[in-house]
């Protein structure tokens, strides 16, 4: 029998097993308990390493504020600092992204395409868990977006 605890909303949630060695299989029940959790656990591990990452390059600008004399020098690290807080802003709206995934798996919409509906590859989800289209509407998604931007 699962625990049983209480999570954010005080809603009960039953826990469930996870074997380390766990991947999801195309012969399971698709978006099944264990791959919800699976892919919940993915997205929350790479949240926290990229968050991890956003504290340390903070740390980095803070402690890199410093007087350079040399004219060379300081733009060298001005530049540095431009694309550690351009790195830092595609970390932020990934971690939006992630979030909005964690949204999508706690409604049961995770998993399935924004567009069709049909369940997205759970290759193309265990390589991309923000996923939100299956492969097909993205790549035509894609194809719009090209032409739309050659015009």
């Amino acid at each position: 029998m699962p625990d049983v605890g209480l999570d954010e909303g005080n809603k009960m949630k039953a826990e469930v097993f996870l074997p380390e060695d766990y991947h999801p299989a195309e012969d399971e029940p698709f978006m099944n308990d264990r791959q919800l959790e699976y892919f919940r656990r993915k997205l929350i591990t790479w949240k926290n390493e990229l968050l991890e990452d956003s504290r340390d390059t903070i740390e980095g600008l803070q402690d890199g504020t410093r007087a350079i004399p040399d004219v060379a020098d300081r733009a060298s690290e001005e530049t540095d600092r431009a694309l550690e807080l351009r790195t830092r802003d595609r970390q932020r709206k990934l971690v939006a992204k992630i979030d909005a995934a964690l949204r999508r798996i706690d409604n049961g919409e995770y998993g399935y395409c924004e567009v069709t509906g049909e369940p997205i590859s759970l290759k193309r989800l265990d390589a991309r868990p923000i996923a939100t289209m299956s492969l097909e509407a993205q790549e035509r998604h894609e194809r719009r977006e090209k032409v739309h931007r050659d015009d």
